[in-house]
């Protein structure tokens, strides 16, 4: 099942984003991403365990895909399609553009990506905290 952020799922997403991100749980404050207009957190939880989420920030015409993760042992069973899926649903008619950023090397991201229809736009370089370079992708979206 697909839903928005609840209080009691700030614990488990803080602690999977920091396998996202070392830092993710100290930059990514999901208290306050709960009441934001613009951000929205969607949860996929099965049988009472939350096996991965992604995070957008829509505004009227863009959405900005910010993080999205799996647990590793949840990998390759369709959450992170179902997670895309559920999102294109949710945002406005209005939006005509999404963007992401992805590590380079990040080869089943930029799969699945693609499958959705992105493309890449343009290297970021040196994007990441590892110095690590990042694919800025992209879809417009017809009207």
């Amino acid at each position: 099942m697909i839903r928005k952020l609840q209080e009691k799922d700030i614990e488990e997403i803080n602690r999977l984003g920091n396998l996202l991100s070392p830092n993710f749980s100290k930059t990514t404050h999901l208290e306050e991403l709960k009441e934001d207009k613009y951000t929205k957190v969607l949860i996929y939880e099965e049988d009472e365990i939350i096996k991965g989420f992604l995070i957008y920030t829509e505004l009227e015409e863009t959405v900005d895909i910010l993080d999205i993760i799996v647990k590793e042992e949840y990998r390759r069973h369709n959450i992170a399609s179902c997670l895309i899926d559920s999102m294109m649903s949710d945002i406005k008619e209005s939006v005509k553009l999404i963007t992401l950023e992805v590590r380079k090397e990040n080869i089943p991201a930029i799969e699945l990506y693609k499958k959705f229809g992105f493309e890449i736009v343009t290297t970021r370089k040196n994007y990441y905290q590892d110095q690590e370079d990042a694919y800025l992708m992209g879809r417009r979206l017809e009207s």
